[in-house]
């Protein structure tokens, strides 16, 4: 099936990686449903690619009855779904451990953890049933999968969930020709990522503060756009796409 008769869907589609990913899909032929929050945002991502190639649809992550609603606005538009990028996130106050509350905690789980577990069970349904059978799901891990910041106990907690997902309903999928991966990021050039760059920068483990090198989001949008053009008999697990030179690897 070519990618000029695919569907894909991004959560989050609305700035940053979602957009750069957004994009990337829409120029390899995919047409793409944006979701998100803020109309006028995927709007703006939605005019920044080829025409007739997207459809807007404003969706709240934290509720399943708007996670529903969206699934079935894909289902009914185009009858099938071939790819979802579930790259919608937030991080929580960098705050003490012992000060982080359970109401911040809970609000970074239903967005990290619990929308992408609700996405992945609605496309389920829909690929399974569908004719050619089967897609691909790629969930937003983030460097965090592998290592903490400080001070970002929630954040990192879901992300190394992500990581569990991503693994189980790969499994899960074999039976339904669903493939699974995950693209973990590092440092792309973001609005979330605009306070490594500006003022002091963003505290490092040694308790002092620094600016830290980051990398254009269009990487990890072509990376995502890669790994939504394989043949359903491959697929990438993981995948790091990162600022080469932040302090990640090694013990800077």
């Amino acid at each position: 099936m070519s990618e000029a008769k695919k569907i894909a869907l991004v959560t989050g589609a609305g700035t940053g990686v979602g957009r750069a990913a957004s994009l990337a899909l829409m120029n390899a032929g995919f047409t793409v449903v944006l979701a998100g929050r803020r109309l006028d945002m995927l709007e703006e991502t939605a005019k920044l690619g080829p025409a007739g190639k997207s459809l807007c649809v404003t969706a709240d992550m934290t509720k399943p009855d708007s996670i529903a609603a969206l699934f079935d606005k894909v289902k009914a538009t185009y009858g099938r779904l071939d790819v979802l990028f579930n790259n919608a996130g937030m991080g929580a106050p960098a705050v003490n451990f012992e000060d982080l509350s359970l109401e911040q905690w809970q609000a970074v789980v239903n967005t990290n953890l619990t929308g992408p577990f609700l996405c992945t069970q609605h496309a389920f349904r829909i690929m399974k049933d569908q004719t050619p059978r089967g897609g691909r799901i790629i969930n937003n891990g983030s460097i965090s999968a592998h290592a903490p910041r400080p001070f970002s106990a929630a954040y990192t907690s879901t992300k190394h969930a992500i990581t569990g997902l991503t693994k189980a309903s790969n499994l899960d999928g074999r039976m339904y020709d669903i493939a699974v991966g995950q693209v973990d990021i590092g440092n792309a050039a973001t609005p979330m990522t605009d306070r490594m760059v500006n003022g002091p920068g963003v505290l490092q483990p040694d308790g002092t503060t620094k600016h830290e090198p980051r990398m254009d989001a269009k990487a990890v949008g072509d990376a995502v756009a890669y790994m939504a053009g394989l043949p359903l008999d491959a697929n990438v697990l993981t995948m790091t796409v990162m600022a080469t030179k932040m302090p990640f690897v090694g013990r800077g």
